[in-house]
Order: structure tokens, then sequence, then C-alpha cells
């Protein structure tokens, strides 16, 4: 009975009725303290009027904290390194695995750094293989992680930390959820049959210039039409590849400038091929892992899609397929010239907004090829030549945005003469040799192998020279010797003393002939040829070369080889000359030419595609045919270069003075600046 009540007196209370059961006086002091933090119906009223009325301007208040702070994290994912902080944002809690994969990417990064460190210093080091064969990871955000033991983990780390300190093996393997591409090596590190390999030579930039591309991050000049026109608006970059050719690094630099100037900039790789990706990361620049559904719907959202290669032939025309109207916002940056690459895009030349090549004579090519195949262009093609890069431009002495009160002009030309004294040292050079270099990927159409064809050929004919001049030399001591002997016979049978006189001031003469016969030697031709392990290069013509300097022992001596990289600038400045012997329809543009001609190299071209728009003839350097007919007529410009060191500096001023006037960053940007604004204009 007793529960009974209880229960109805705690259900009365609960219900919030005091009318019945056994309720508390109103006088009471504990009625007052249950009543006293109570409000007033009319109080309660007046509030909920109020909400009721400012409710619209709470939401609008809400909705704009949260456009805000979307706006944040977007610009803060677009524009900083640590992407990290936002990747698990609003997706809930992290994986328990997370603190050891970044304990693992750090140790991976690590490894990398201590990977290029190795490369680059391996040189100096003797008795150490440079011929490596390294698997280069790249990361896979899609890749699922794997759970290992802490024991495991440990191992790992310690064995990575290891490699980061230098204990590398030759071989060395980096296996994870990556994507592996192998490096196999393809010119040995020193052969007596082969030639040596050199280079490269980017620590010996950092000390001696006492400045590292690294140290310095967007070169936008805030001045320019480019910065004021790309201002915030967004760009999706088509690279077709990552290979350290002309396409992939211009691309690439285009891609700098464009966040430098405040853009948003995301990238569409279509092939791994290469070894940028390091460069992109250290830039950067965002990568799609995607490249169909992600691009897409990314390049839906952008202002302008620029493809850099006929290449991306296929994504564009993907692209065009999932959404027509994208095809108004597409500028095709074409590179080649060969009629396999028109081929392979000529299905969607015409539904793209504005193609744009490299040269006049690229130009005239695919639009005589567009008349042969009835295309008919949505507009008249635009021509934005490349350029040669601030850094290259800062380490050449030419005025660029990197100069400062303490890194002029002037005192880059100081660095750079150092620069050039320590490389020939390191390579083995003297001042009588003339170094000629020629980089790029290694395959027919670069025409290595008739460029040491052209070489031998300067070699042996100088080697026959020198035979027929000792020979002449021997035979005219060998007389001497006779008649003087002859004369000394009287002599010698009546003194011993004069017989010794006459001996010492005989070889006092001889001592005096020796140092005459080497100040009258000629200058030598070396050659250094890039890039090795190039992914570009082909295996078959590599060996090709190979093959033909085993059977030329005296031209392999004086043949030097480099590794595929992007710091060039050693090269240019130890280089006496530089030739691009490029076949077929000859070079696009040849952006080597031009960086050559910066460092005040006279350039030997073939007479072909868009070599001959840069270098003039007798004045920045020399052209010759294409094939073999033109190995004769390189061989004699060789031959010229090597005997007249006045013409090869007077050709290197005027060349410098052309990239001056033409080829410099801002002149490229300059065009592109039309190129934005006729692909930007309504439809």
């Amino acid at each position: 009975m007793e529960e009974s009540m209880n229960r109805g007196e705690c259900g009365v209370r609960l219900g919030g009725s005091f009318k019945s059961g056994r309720s508390t006086p109103r006088n009471s002091p504990s009625f007052r303290r249950l009543n006293s933090g109570r409000t007033s119906k009319k109080e309660g009223r007046s509030s909920a009027v109020w909400f009721r009325s400012n409710r619209l301007l709470l939401w609008l208040l809400l909705i704009t904290l949260w456009a805000y702070l979307g706006f944040f994290v977007q610009s803060r994912w677009a524009h900083s390194d640590k992407k990290e902080e936002f990747s698990s944002f609003g997706t809930g809690p992290r994986n328990t695995n997370s603190d050891s994969e970044q304990i693992q990417r750090r140790d991976l990064l690590a490894s990398d750094k201590s990977l290029s460190a190795y490369n680059d210093t391996v040189s100096d080091v003797p008795g150490i293989s440079k011929t490596m064969n390294v698997a280069l990871a790249k990361k896979d955000n899609n890749a699922p992680s794997r759970k290992t033991s802490s024991k495991k983990r440990t191992r790992n780390r310690r064995a990575l930390k290891r490699k980061s300190r230098g204990k590398l093996k030759p071989s060395t393997q980096v296996k994870n959820s990556y994507d592996l591409e192998e490096q196999e090596p393809e010119i040995p590190t020193t052969n007596s049959t082969y030639g040596s390999l050199v280079g490269p030579f980017g620590l010996m930039e950092d000390t001696i210039l006492e400045w590292n591309p690294e140290k310095r991050s967007g070169t936008c000049n805030r001045k320019e039409d480019f910065s004021r026109l790309v201002w915030s608006r967004r760009f999706i970059l088509i690279f077709h590849e990552l290979s350290m050719t002309g396409a992939p690094l211009s691309m690439m630099e285009l891609a700098t400038e464009l966040l430098s100037c405040g853009a948003t900039v995301s990238a569409v790789v279509l092939s791994r091929k290469g070894g940028l990706m390091s460069e992109l990361t250290r830039r950067r620049i965002k990568v799609l892992e995607d490249k169909s559904d992600l691009s897409f719907k990314t390049a839906m959202k952008a202002d302008l899609v620029i493809a850099g290669s006929a290449v991306c032939a296929s994504w564009i025309e993907q692209y065009i397929e999932h959404f027509p109207a994208g095809a108004s916002q597409v500028a095709w940056w074409i590179m080649e010239n060969r009629r396999e690459y028109f081929d392979r895009s000529k299905d969607v030349l015409d539904r793209v907004k504005m193609l744009v090549f490299l040269s006049e004579s690229q130009s005239k090519l695919w639009q005589k090829w567009c008349e042969e195949e009835s295309i008919k262009l949505r507009s008249h093609p635009e021509i934005v030549p490349l350029s040669v890069n601030d850094e290259l431009a800062f380490v050449a002495g030419i005025p660029s945005t990197l100069n400062t009160p303490s890194f002029s002009t002037e005192k880059m030309v100081e660095k750079k003469q150092l620069l050039r004294e320590s490389v020939r040292k390191e390579i083995g050079l003297t001042d009588n040799d003339m170094l000629v270099i020629s980089l790029s990927s290694i395959n027919p159409g670069k025409g290595q192998l008739l460029l040491l064809e052209s070489v031998s050929s300067v070699i042996e004919q100088d080697d026959k020279k020198m035979k027929k001049v000792s020979n002449i030399k021997e035979g005219l001591s060998t007389l001497a010797r006779k008649h003087r002997i002859r004369k000394l016979l009287p002599l010698l049978k009546t003194s011993k003393v004069a017989s010794n006189n006459i001996s010492s001031n005989s070889l006092i003469r001889r001592k005096q002939v020796l140092p005459n016969d080497k100040g009258t030697m000629q200058q030598s031709l070396k050659l250094l040829i890039g890039s090795v392990r190039s992914k570009s290069n082909k295996a078959d013509y590599v060996k090709s070369l190979l093959n033909f300097l085993e059977q030329h022992p005296n031209t392999s001596k004086s043949i030097l080889w480099t590794p595929a990289t992007t710091r060039v600038a050693s090269l240019y400045s130890a280089a006496d000359v530089y030739v691009i012997n490029s076949q077929g329809q000859g070079e696009t543009f040849g952006r080597v030419t031009i960086e050559a001609m910066a460092f005040g190299l006279p350039v030997l071209g073939t007479d072909a595609g868009g070599t001959p728009e840069i270098v003039e003839h007798n004045v920045t350097g020399l052209l010759h045919p294409v094939g073999h007919p033109g190995n004769y007529v390189l061989a004699q410009n060789l031959q010229f270069l090597l005997k007249n060191q006045l013409a090869r500096k007077q050709m290197g001023v005027e060349g410098r003075r052309k990239v001056q006037r033409m080829y410099l960053k801002q002149h490229m940007y300059k065009r592109f600046v039309e190129v934005i604004v006729r692909c930007m204009r309504s439809k």
C-alpha cells in the first residue's frame, strides 16, 4: 500500500501538478526556492516572439559562417603544403593506422632525398659505381593501407634511416603500395670503349653559386598583364608524361607561374613515365589521381584547360564526349611536328577552342595538313615560343626576377666562370679542349649517331695530321742528329772535355725544342651526350651508339655521357659549343637551343623545323642539312669552330643578345595573355 502511494506521489510530481497529493505550502522556504528560478509567462512569451522574428537573421549568419569556413578550408588545401591537416576534415575519426602511415611517408621522403643526394655526390667519391638500378616510388593516394607489426615497422624505419645517412647499396628497391618505375643502366660508368659518365653537378652548383632554386618559389611579376589576368582563376593542365623533356618541363613551369600569380592549378598526368613527380610535389602543383571522372569534373569547373602535347588527344576527346560544352574552354598547346602526331589528334583539332604552336614553321605545317584532311579550325592558331626560365637566366648572368643586390648580374657572371672552371676540372678537361654538348633524349629523331660520325671524322682527321707532323719531325730530327754527329766526330777524338761540353749543349737545345712543340698543339674535340637513363631513350638506338664507339676506339676516348637531370646550368657553363642535330622535320622549336645561347654558346643546328628561326647562320651559329649529307657539313663546322676561338666567342655574344631580346620569360607570357583572353571570351 505504501509502495503504491509512493508511485502515485512520484507520478503526480513528475506530471508537474501540485493540486493533489502532498504538496509544499506556498509560504514555505522550499516552495519559494523551487519557483525562484522560473521565468514569468510574459518574459517567456517575449523571448519566443523575438526568436521567431529574428530566425531568418540567425540562419543567414549561420550560413555565412559555414560558407566562410568552407572557403578557408578550400584555400588552405589549394595553397598550403600541409594538406594532411585537412585530409580528414568532416570525415569522422581517422584510422588507427594513420600514425604509422605518416611515419612511413616521412621515412620514404627522407629516403628519396637521400637517393637524390647520393646520385649528386657519388661522382666525387672514387671507386664507387654510379650505375644504379633504383626503383623510384610514386605515392598512390588510393592504395589501401597495410597493417604491419610494430617490430617490422621499427626494422623498416631503422633501415630507411641508415639509407638516408648515405649507406645505400648500388641496387635499392622501395616496395610498398606504390607504382614502381625502374631506372635501367644504359651506359657503363667508366669504360675505355664507350667513354665515361660524368655529372650531375647539382651539389657543385649549390656550393659555388651559393644559391639553390628550391630556396625561391614564385617569381610572378604583379605588374604584368598576365598576373592580373590569371589572378583567382582556375586552370587544369594536361601532362602527357613526366619526362625531363621540353613539353613536360614547359608545362611544369607554366603551372608554377600560374600558382605564383594567385591562380588555382590542378594537373592531370596521363602517364607517370619520367622523374618529374617529385619536382611537381616540391612546387606544390596538385596532381589529380584520376585521369577520367575526377579530372572531367574538375575541368568542368575550371576557367581554362591547357593541354600540353598532341598525345593528349585521347583525354580531350573523352572530355568533350562527357561534357560537350567543355570544348570551348580547351587551349591545345601542341609541341610536336611529326605527321604521326597529327594523325593521332586530327579527329578533335576542329573541336577545341584554340590551337597554340611553338614556331611559325610548325604552325604552317599543321595548317597544311589540316587543309589536306579538310579540317576547318574554329579559330586562327596562336604562336607562343618557349623561353629561358628565370633560374637559368639568373645563373647565366641575364637580369631576371631572382636578381637581388647580393646576387647582381655581374656577381653571377663571376660565379658562372668559377662554375665553369670547377666542372671542367672535375671532368678532366684542359684549356686546349673544346667541349661540345648535346642534351636531349637519345633517339633517332635527335640524330646522336650522325653526330658521332661527324665528330669521329674530325678526330680521325686530326689524328692523321698529327701522325704526319710527328713523322716529319722525327725524320728531320734523325737527319739533324746524324749531321751533328758527323761534325762532332773530329772534336770527340781530340778531347773528352770538349765532348762533354758539346753533349751538354745538345741536351740544352733539345730541352728548348720540346716546349715549342707543345705550344703549337691544336685544340682537341670532346663531346658530351645526354641524357642517360631518360625514360624517352630508345634502347636499340643506344646500343647502336655503343656499337659505333666500339668500332672507333679513338673516338670513344673523346666521348662523355651525362645522366638526365633538371640541373643543367653547370653543363652549359662548362661547354664551348652546342649541337642540336634533330632529323626529319627538324626540331619544333628547341628549348635547349635558346638555353645554350643564353650561356653564350654558338649553336650548330639542322636547317629544318624551328631551328632556323632561332639560329641565324654565321651570326649566332652555323646550320647544316639533315641526314647523312649533313654529316660532312657538320664536321666542317666543328673543325671551323675548333680552330677559331674568336668566332666562337662572337657567335656566343650575338646569341645571348637575341635571347635577351626575344626569349625571356616576360616575352612568352606576354604572348600567353592573348591566348587566355581569346579563350575566355563569351562563347
